[in-house]
């Protein structure tokens, strides 16, 4: 049996996987690591912290093989950065999460001089601080980061590469660079106006290599051994694209993490910016003709689970996660109540950064199942806003929908998805997709999986659920949750 690993770094936690040739996991760890909040808008982890819990979580899983692994890959929370020294490995600064949003004005400011269509054409972006650009120019400008030949930027993904080569291998893949704001999807390089923009230098930042194909091997100081390739790196959100295998144009999937991210494969060639979308790379993969780009159309919705999490930690609603379901169909209906859970702002299709949280229709006689069932909806109202903007960017209708993340065990939230949007939503059997995407990844560069027609093989239904045939509840709910998005609008804005 043949065995690839996968750590997968998230927003709260790091897993380590392993899974055999057929895709089946056998073995796993998991440690949580601390989240900073030091003041309203501001999100920081302990980079060092995550090292650890790293480390933690492949000594565990590499402990219980009979053999070693034959490949690493690598899944990360994307937009989160890390200053580094190259001489003794220490980060110099907490970690900036894909959260935070201390640069909002600095990002209003770059919009208001007009750097927004150099932003769009070259990195399929927009001028937000959930992007890792303004976070860099933030570290160096006001962190106190020092500048100099020392000095290494980049993301966990790079972080984690780093040390596990035992600090020889500086490098990232094209899903992660392209998320930073500093990098051209289109030629595949870093930008130098755009890290001029930023006051980025670009010596400071990593290699940008395939997605599938060589980042090193493990150094001696590594928990799982020394000498395994690692051979696999995504964001998470290209990641689980890629391991729910959405391999053909108009393929799409939805991950209800933290945030829900909604990915549609749209071919090789690079697509002209859509309104209220991001445009990325779903992954490069290495061929005997070169680097191979696939790109993808993202919808990136910031708050799904963090809802729940609120209903848990925040008002006690629920004690545990998985009882939001069972209290949500303690009502037929919400009775009118719309929850906009703008905590961080709006994503997409939005991109208002001062956004707030609002619940409107409250009345006498809400109570913790409206509540509770409003959180649940809000999901699939969220999907469907992105959804049909990608829709109309591509004039490509979504065949169907495969889910992965945690919110996707409601198989109500499922049913209320497939109606809002009118297409079959469907949950694998192994909803790991994002490790698994990782592990293909690496799989595919060491010869576990010789092509992509193998990987996709092995996806298998659990769940799917079909849209009813009346479409007019839906939609006039739909019509309403579009009022409510509209109150929770700039309600921050300075």
């Amino acid at each position: 049996m043949t065995v690839v690993l996968a750590i997968d770094a998230g927003t709260t936690s790091v897993r380590t996987i392993a899974f055999d040739d057929t895709g089946r996991i056998i073995g796993s760890a998991q440690r949580e690591f601390t989240q900073h909040f030091p003041t309203p808008g501001r999100v920081e982890h302990d980079a060092a912290e995550i090292w650890d819990a790293v480390q933690a979580t492949l000594g565990e899983v590499a402990g219980g093989l009979d053999e070693p692994p034959a490949s690493i890959g690598v899944t990360n929370q994307r937009e989160t950065v890390v200053a580094w020294s190259r001489r003794s490995s220490e980060p110099l600064h907490r970690a900036i999460v894909w959260q935070d949003r201390r640069t909002a004005a600095r990002c209003a400011e770059l919009e208001e001089a007009g750097h927004l269509p150099l932003v769009r054409e070259r990195t399929g972006l927009v001028l937000d601080p959930y992007f890792s650009g303004s976070k860099l120019e933030w570290m160096l400008r006001e962190g106190g980061v020092p500048v100099s030949g020392d000095l290494a930027l980049g993301t966990i993904d790079s972080w984690i590469i780093w040390n596990l080569t035992g600090g020889t291998v500086h490098a990232t893949d094209a899903t992660n660079a392209g998320r930073t704001m500093l990098f051209d999807i289109g030629s595949l390089r870093w930008d130098p106006d755009l890290c001029a923009m930023f006051g980025v230098p670009e010596g400071s930042l990593p290699d940008v290599r395939a997605s599938s194909g060589s980042f090193g091997a493990t150094g001696s100081g590594a928990a799982c051994g020394a000498g395994i390739p690692i051979a696999g790196v995504a964001g998470d959100q290209h990641a689980a694209l890629f391991g729910q295998a959405a391999f053909s144009p108009g393929d799409a999937k939805n991950t209800y993490g933290t945030g829900s991210f909604v990915l549609m494969n749209v071919g090789p060639d690079v697509p002209p910016p859509a309104d209220g979308l991001l445009t990325t790379v779903g992954w490069l993969l290495d061929t005997p003709q070169g680097p191979v780009a696939t790109y993808a159309l993202e919808g990136a919705i910031f708050v799904t689970g963090a809802a729940v999490q609120w209903l848990r930690d925040g008002l006690q609603i629920i004690d545990e996660a998985p009882q939001l379901e069972g209290l949500a169909a303690q009502c037929e209906s919400t009775g009118g109540v719309y929850l906009v859970p703008a905590f961080a702002g709006l994503g997409s299709p939005h991109w208002d950064p001062y956004a707030r949280g609002t619940i409107v229709g409250l009345t006498r006689g809400t109570g913790r199942p409206e509540i509770a069932r409003a959180v649940v909806e809000a999901m699939a109202f969220q999907t469907r806003d992105v959804v049909e903007a990608m829709v109309a960017a591509t004039g490509r209708p979504v065949r169907n929908l495969r889910v992965d993340g945690g919110a996707c065990a409601m198989d109500s939230m499922l049913q209320l998805q497939a109606d809002q949007l009118g297409v079959t939503v469907q949950r694998p059997k192994l909803q790991e997709a994002t490790a698994l995407g990782a592990a293909y990844l690496a799989g595919l560069a060491t010869g576990v999986w010789p092509s992509l027609e193998a990987v996709a093989g092995h996806w298998e239904l659990d769940f799917e659920a079909a849209p009813g045939g009346d479409r007019t509840s839906a939609d006039n709910a739909y019509a309403d949750w579009k009022r409510a998005v509209e109150r929770s609008r700039e309600w921050a804005a300075p």
